[in-house]
């Protein structure tokens, strides 16, 4: 290992060497030459380890302290003294080389989080705003003195409630939201037949296909139950609002199937429609909270713009991930697996 002292005494042997066969070729004696050669060994090492070690060691030592003091989480530096290391100054390159590239990434993140608070933060006050300003102006439109008039004090105080209605399931999203990035919601598992629930879920939309003349059909192997530890309520929220969006921006008279596979481990779920589809630029966005591929559009079929990040988060927390397929003019499919239970 190279250590000052190591260093030393490595140059004075070889400077002691180099000047004893000058010597001898000049005064071949071996009085001279032993003294010259003590001589030339002492003065060179202590001339050559003051200067390693005070000047050039002390230094670099002072460097990797430094670094010691700065050294981020996972930045493994090592708390030996400099002259105990093999090849010192290539040791803190690497430790140079590693503290720049995580502090490169930390700034990446910091700058890709601050844009996403202000992207954010614009969305909800924008989100916010419009159903407050709807219902303020009902209300303000009823007191200025329309609530003389039945017909419009009904109509507008309708109005409002649904503006007011909108606000909340906006706000408890958020909050739901809030709570599952955080990890204040637990899942409340228990053994359920995934294949019943997607079917009551189906029955709760009836309605709303039927308005649009979407047809849904569930493929489900050999009619067995579907087995799954999970968190019924969230699962249903998950169920809701992928087939609702299924419907929702399908086309009219098509049809949404919900396909179940399965493997040795894992029941797969698929969610799939015949609608316009997504265009690739926006598939790795669309579970972003308030993301809309069509924003008014969007805005038109209702929502709070946060359903998919809400199924992405209760998702994750079952230990599985979405994932979607797009192909224009052709359809969408939603995907994610769930753990097969034992029951």
């Amino acid at each position: 290992m190279l250590n000052p002292r190591l260093i030393a005494l490595l140059l004075a042997l070889l400077v002691s060497s180099i000047t004893c066969v000058f010597i001898w070729f000049v005064a071949p004696s071996i009085t001279i030459i032993f003294v010259a050669f003590v001589a030339s060994f002492f003065t060179t090492g202590i001339l050559i380890f003051m200067v390693l070690d005070y000047f050039i060691f002390e230094e670099v030592n002072n460097i990797y302290a430094t670094l010691q003091d700065l050294k981020m989480k996972g930045l493994s530096i090592s708390k030996k003294k400099i002259g105990k290391i093999p090849n010192p100054l290539k040791k803190i390159n690497e430790d140079l080389n590693i503290y720049a590239t995580k502090k490169e990434r930390q700034i990446t993140d910091l700058k890709r989080l601050e844009r996403f608070r202000r992207e954010f933060l614009a969305d909800v006050s924008h989100e916010l705003k419009t159903p407050i300003f709807a219902a303020q102006g009902f209300v303000h439109t009823l007191i200025d003195g329309a609530v003389n008039d039945v017909v419009v004090r009904d109509k507008f105080l309708e109005k409002a409630a649904k503006s007011l209605d909108g606000l909340d399931a906006l706000v408890r999203d958020l909050v739901a939201l809030s709570q599952m990035e955080s990890g204040e919601i637990k899942m409340n598992r228990a053994i359920t037949d995934l294949g019943k629930l997607t079917s009551e879920v189906v029955e709760q939309l009836e309605k709303m296909a039927i308005n649009k003349n979407i047809s849904i059909s569930i493929s489900q192997p050999n009619n067995i139950p579907i087995l799954v530890n999970i968190d019924t309520f969230r699962m249903n929220q998950v169920l809701t609002n992928l087939i609702e969006n299924a419907i929702k921006y399908g086309n009219e008279g098509g049809k949404v199937q919900i396909i179940f596979e399965s493997n040795q481990k894992f029941w797969k779920v698929t969610v799939k429609d015949n609608g316009p589809g997504i265009p690739a630029n926006h598939l790795d966005r669309i579970f972003e909270r308030f993301y809309r591929v069509e924003k008014s559009r969007s805005k038109d079929m209702g929502g709070t713009g946060l359903g998919l990040a809400i199924v992405k988060h209760i998702l994750a927390g079952h230990r599985s991930k979405i994932s979607v397929s797009s192909k224009l003019e052709k359809g969408t499919s939603f995907s994610f697996k769930l753990e097969k239970a034992i029951g």
